[in-house]
C-alpha cells in the first residue's frame, strides 16, 4: 500500500487591514511575522513624506488591533545617530523563539531589536562590505538556535549572526552562477534548516544548507508558470511547500519542495473588518463603492511583497500598494492508495 499526497489546495480566508498612517491599519506594509497567541507583526514602510506611517503594528489574525511601536524619521532627520528604534527604510521583520522582534533598515544599514511588546533592546550594523558590515540589508530569518540570517542585498551575499549581532559566517558574491546573487531580497528557513533566497534581479530562487552550500535553484525571467519578474518574499511551510511573492507579476506562486510549479494565486480579497468599520462610519462611502466601475480589480494582488506561513497551515500575503494582508488556508487531502 502506498501513500500519495494530493496536490495542494489553497482556500481564501479573509483580508486584514486598511490604509492608515496610525492605529488599525497599515501603510505600505513590507513584512509580516507570526507571533504567539494569534499575533501578527506587520512592518509598514510608508513614504518619504510621511514618516509617521513607518511602524510595526501588532494585531491578531482575526483583525483585533493590539498596539504599534517604532518611530519613523524623515530624510532630514535620518542621520547616522538617529534615535534608537527609529526607522527610515524598514525592509523586513522576524521573530525569535522568545518573541523578540528584529527589523532591517536599508537606510541605516542596521538591524534593530525589540521585545515582543515593542521595547527597544539594541541594534547592530555599520555601512560597508566587511564581515558584519551591511549594504542595504533586506530579508531576515531565524533558525532553531536563534541565529539570524540577513540578506545583505547590495553586497550580494547572506550573512549569519547570533541574536546579539555577533558575526558568524557569510556566503555569496555578485553574479548569476550557482551561489551568486544579484540584489537578493527575501529569505526563509525550512524545518530541516535549509535556507531559501529570492535572487531578485536574477529572477530565481536558490536553496542552500545552513552553512551556505548550494543545493538547487529554480526559476527564470518571464511571466509563465514558474517564471519570475523580481521575486521578493518567500516562505516554506512545515510540509516543504514553497510560497513566493512574484512582485512585478502581481501574484504568488506555489512550488513543491523540489521547485516544481504547483499553482499561482492572483488575489481574492474582500473588504476587511477594519475596512467595513471605516465604511460604516460614512454611509456615502458605501454608496460610492456601489457606483464605482472596475471594483472587481480590488480583489487582485497589487504589489505583493512578503509572505509568511504558520503552523495552522495559513498563508499571509502582504501587499504594499493596497496596504493589506490576504489570508489563505492550505488543505492537503491525504490519499492511501487510490482512496481518501
Amino acid at each position: 500500500m502506498t501513500t500519495q499526497m494530493h496536490p495542494v489546495q489553497l482556500q481564501y480566508s479573509h483580508t486584514i487591514g486598511r490604509a492608515e498612517f496610525s492605529g488599525p491599519g497599515f501603510r505600505a506594509p513590507v513584512g509580516i511575522a507570526r507571533g504567539e497567541n494569534e499575533r501578527l507583526y506587520v512592518l509598514s514602510r510608508s513614504y518619504e513624506v510621511r514618516p509617521d506611517g513607518k511602524r510595526i503594528t501588532i494585531c491578531t489574525v482575526g483583525e483585533d488591533y493590539i498596539t504599534e511601536f517604532g518611530r519613523g524619521v524623515s530624510a532630514a532627520q535620518a542621520h547616522a545617530d538617529a534615535a534608537d528604534g527609529a526607522f527610515m527604510w524598514p525592509t523586513a521583520i522576524a521573530l525569535d523563539r522568545a518573541g523578540n522582534v528584529y527589523v532591517s533598515d536599508e537606510w541605516f544599514n542596521r538591524i534593530s531589536r525589540f521585545t515582543k511588546n515593542g521595547e527597544w533592546i539594541g541594534k547592530w550594523g555599520t555601512p560597508g562590505d566587511g564581515d558584519g558590515e551591511l549594504n542595504r540589508p533586506s530579508g531576515l530569518a531565524l533558525d532553531q538556535d536563534d541565529n539570524l540570517y540577513v540578506v545583505d542585498s547590495q553586497n550580494h551575499r547572506i550573512q549569519k549572526f547570533d541574536n546579539n549581532g555577533v558575526f558568524i559566517a557569510k556566503w555569496g558574491k555578485a553574479g548569476s552562477g550557482e551561489g551568486e546573487f544579484d540584489m537578493p531580497w527575501g529569505i526563509a528557513i525550512d524545518t530541516e534548516g535549509d535556507v531559501y533566497v529570492t535572487d531578485w534581479r536574477n529572477d530565481r530562487i536558490q536553496k542552500f544548507t545552513a552553512t551556505g552550500q548550494f543545493l538547487m535553484s529554480f526559476g527564470t525571467s518571464g511571466t509563465g508558470e514558474g517564471e519570475f519578474n523580481r521575486p521578493t518574499g518567500i516562505a516554506v511551510d512545515q510540509d516543504g511547500v514553497i510560497y513566493v511573492t512574484d512582485w512585478r507579476n502581481e501574484r504568488v506562486q506555489v512550488f513543491n519542495a523540489d521547485g516544481s510549479f504547483i499553482m499561482q494565486l492572483a488575489g481574492e480579497a474582500t473588504v476587511s473588518k477594519w475596512g467595513k468599520e471605516k465604511l460604516d462610519a460614512n454611509a456615502e462611502m458605501w454608496q460610492q463603492r456601489a457606483r464605482a466601475q472596475g471594483l472587481e480589480r480590488e480583489k487582485r494582488f497589487w504589489g505583493p511583497i512578503a509572505v509568511a506561513v504558520d503552523a495552522k497551515n495559513r498563508i499571509f500575503v502582504a501587499e504594499t500598494a493596497r496596504s493589506r494582508i490576504q489570508v489563505y488556508c492550505k488543505q492537503v487531502p491525504i490519499f492511501i492508495g487510490d482512496r481518501l
